[in-house]
C-alpha cells in the first residue's frame, strides 16, 4: 500500500464505483509492470 499511495496518490479520482475499480486494477497493473521492469535477472555461473 506505501507503493501505491506513495507513486499513484491516496484518493481515486473517478466517482462510480464500477470506475474506481477499473482505476485501481489499471494503479495496480502498473505498479506490477515497474516492479517486473525494476526486478534483476539473474543467470547461475557454473564453474
Amino acid at each position: 500500500m506505501f507503493r501505491y499511495k506513495n507513486i499513484i496518490g491516496d484518493k481515486l479520482k473517478a466517482r462510480r464505483l464500477k470506475t474506481q475499480t477499473t482505476e485501481a486494477a489499471i494503479a495496480v497493473n502498473v505498479l506490477n509492470r515497474m516492479t517486473i521492469l525494476g526486478t534483476p535477472e539473474s543467470v547461475a555461473i557454473v564453474a
